[in-house]
C-alpha cells in the first residue's frame, strides 16, 4: 500500500443518517417507548471505525441545511475523522433510520430517506474531495441507487483507480431501498471494473450476481434464502471474472473466508460473543479489515482483526458510537486467544 503517504489512509463515500435506536431492548417494536441517537450509514461507520483503529480517514458524504445535519457533523469531528469535504445540500434533508431490538434475531429496521441529501452527492462534490491521495477508497452499493450519486460514485471510483489507490465496495444491500432486486444486481455488476475488494454477505453475494435467468423473477426474500454455497461461489467467480482481486465473504458464526483469484481461499474463525445487536457489525468488520490491509497484514490477520471488531459491535447498543478502539481489540483479541 503505497499510495497516499501524505494523505489519508482511507477516503469512504455513501450515507450518513440520525439512528434512533431503541432503549426497550427485547421489546417488539410497537411497545417501544424510548430510543437513543446515534450516527450511523454504512460509510460513515466504517470512517468512525477506521479513525478509532488509528488510521487517517475523511468521509464524503452529504447532509441538510438542518439540525440533523448539524447533529452528524459535530460528532464527526470529535471523533477526527475529516469532514470539510462533506457538502451542505439546501431543499434536502439529512436521512433517518429507526431501529428495534429484540436478540438474538429480530431487529426491525425503518429508513426515513425520501429527499435525502447523501444521494445528492454530485461528480462537482467528488472533484473537491482529495480522493486520489488515499490508500484506499470505500464506497457501498446503496450509492448506486439513484443519480447524482450513482454517477458520482462511479467517476469517484474511476479516480481512485487512477490514482493507484486500491477501490472496495462493501456491498451493503439494503432491499427497501431499491425497487427491484435485480436492479441492485445490474448496479453492483457495472462498478465491479473498478473494484478490487468487495466484502459481502452470502444474501449480498446472491443479490449482486443475479446471472441465471430461472433467478430473475425471484423476490427478495427468495434471494436471500438460496444460501447453497455453490451459488455463493459461483456468484463470486462470477465477481473475479469481472475483475475484482478478492472477495472478502462474511460468514457470521463461521467466521469470514477471503477468496483470491488464484483460486485460494484463506479462512478467518469467528469470535464468539453474545449477540445484543447486529446493526453496524459489517461496518465495523471492514473497519477491522482495513486496517490490517493498509498496515499489510495478510489477508487471515486482517480477516481476523475484522472478525474481532465485528464480535465486539454486536455486543453493543448502536454502531458508529461504538465503534472500538485499537487498544479495545487488542484486549478483546488477547482474552480471546490472538490473531
Amino acid at each position: 500500500m503505497t499510495n497516499g503517504s501524505t494523505g489519508y489512509d482511507t477516503f469512504h463515500m455513501g450515507r450518513s443518517s440520525i439512528d434512533l435506536y431503541s432503549d426497550d431492548i427485547g421489546a417488539p417494536f410497537v411497545e417501544i417507548t424510548r430510543f437513543a441517537a446515534f450516527v450511523g450509514g454504512s460509510p460513515t461507520n466504517i470512517s468512525v471505525g477506521a479513525r478509532r483503529l488509528g488510521l487517517r480517514s475523511a468521509l464524503l458524504t452529504a447532509v441538510g441545511e438542518d439540525l440533523v445535519g448539524d447533529f452528524i457533523l459535530n460528532f464527526l469531528k470529535r471523533e477526527g475523522v475529516e469532514t470539510q469535504f462533506i457538502p451542505r445540500k439546501p431543499g434536502h434533508r439529512t436521512s433517518a433510520v429507526l431501529l428495534g431490538i429484540e436478540p438474538p434475531d429480530r431487529f426491525p429496521l425503518i429508513y426515513y430517506r425520501d429527499n435525502c441529501a447523501d444521494m445528492e452527492l454530485t461528480i462537482d462534490d467528488v472533484l473537491a474531495a482529495p480522493i486520489a491521495a488515499a490508500k484506499v477508497f470505500q464506497f457501498a452499493g446503496t450509492n448506486l441507487y439513484k443519480d447524482p450519486c450513482r454517477s458520482a460514485t462511479l467517476f469517484a471510483a474511476e479516480l481512485a483507480r487512477r490514482s493507484g489507490a486500491q477501490v472496495v465496495l462493501d456491498v451493503d444491500f439494503r432491499p427497501d431501498q431499491w425497487h427491484d432486486p435485480r436492479a441492485f444486481g445490474v448496479a453492483i455488476r457495472s462498478a465491479l471494473r473498478l473494484v478490487d475488494i468487495v466484502i459481502a454477505t452470502d444474501d449480498e453475494l446472491n443479490a449482486a450476481i443475479l446471472t441465471d435467468p430461472a433467478q430473475m423473477s425471484l423476490t427478495y426474500s427468495q434471494v436471500s434464502d438460496a444460501r447453497v454455497q455453490g451459488d455463493v461461489e459461483s456468484a463470486i467467480r462470477a465477481m473475479m471474472a469481472m475483475g475484482v482481486q478478492a472477495v472478502v465473504r462474511k460468514r457470521g458464526l463461521q467466521g469470514s473466508r477471503v477468496y483470491l483469484r488464484d483460486g485460494s481461499t484463506i479462512d478467518a474463525a469467528a469470535f464468539p460473543v453474545e449477540v445484543v445487536n447486529i446493526l453496524g457489525a459489517g461496518d465495523a468488520f471492514a473497519a477491522g479489515f482495513l486496517y490490517g490491509h493498509i498496515h499489510g497484514w495478510g489477508w487471515h490477520k486482517s480477516a481476523r482483526m475484522a472478525n474481532a471488531c465485528g464480535a465486539i459491535l454486536v455486543t453493543k447498543h448502536g454502531c458508529a458510537n461504538f465503534m472500538p478502539t485499537l487498544e479495545e481489540v487488542m484486549q478483546f483479541v488477547e482474552r480471546m486467544g490472538g490473531l
